[in-house]
């Protein structure tokens, strides 16, 4: 019995050990600080929210059509965003699946082709490939406010862009682009944030 309680404690105290160790984000180690925004859902047009699974129904290439939570708006020092998707169904094409957004407009957004090309929407860059239909993929975004914004996708660097200064936000889901249509569902999974 004395025995057993030891090893309870035992096993409390290294609980209480791993609890006060630093966060550890996925790519870019070192001083980062895990936190939790608060977020809003955003249901325009045919976009439906169910949890974690963003759904758009309509195959309409026009109007406002998202599904998407927006996070609290952050100013300054540096960002970091984790989180996986999987797109689970896709008859349209250049979906939008996770924006940095400047409060005076777009900044940065990560869509997606059929066919499972990653681009940016602004430019047009390929970021990589192999976003098809049941492949769970990573993305990771360091904003660096008033320096650069990098895109990681499986925890490989893809993509980066200078980045103004300015107020931003996070947001992900499923929102048709200018040149894009429905209908897609992506549920996403492991939303994590950090910052330094």
């Amino acid at each position: 019995m004395i025995k057993r309680s030891c090893a309870v404690v035992a096993l409390a105290a290294a609980g209480l050990t791993l609890a006060a160790l630093p966060a550890q984000a996925q790519v870019e180690g070192g001083g980062w600080t895990s936190y939790e925004p608060t977020f809003s859902v955003q249901q325009r047009g045919c976009g439906t929210v169910n949890g974690m699974t963003f759904t758009l129904t309509c195959s309409t290439g026009s109007g406002d059509q998202r599904a998407e939570r927006r996070y609290a708006t952050y100013t300054g020092g540096t960002r970091q965003f984790e989180g996986s998707f999987r797109i689970t169904s896709m008859a349209g094409s250049r979906i939008s699946l996770k924006q940095t957004f400047k409060t005076t407009g777009p900044f940065f957004m990560l869509a997606v082709e059929r066919g499972g090309r990653l681009y940016a929407v602004h430019g047009g860059d390929t970021i990589a490939t192999g976003a098809t239909v049941g492949a769970t993929v990573r993305v990771n975004t360091v904003h660096q406010v008033g320096s650069q914004h990098r895109t990681y996708i499986n925890g490989s660097l893809k993509h980066t862009v200078s980045s103004p200064s300015g107020d931003f936000y996070d947001k992900f889901g499923s929102y048709r682009t200018a040149s894009g249509k429905g209908p897609v569902t992506t549920v996403w999974s492991g939303i994590k944030f950090w910052r330094k």
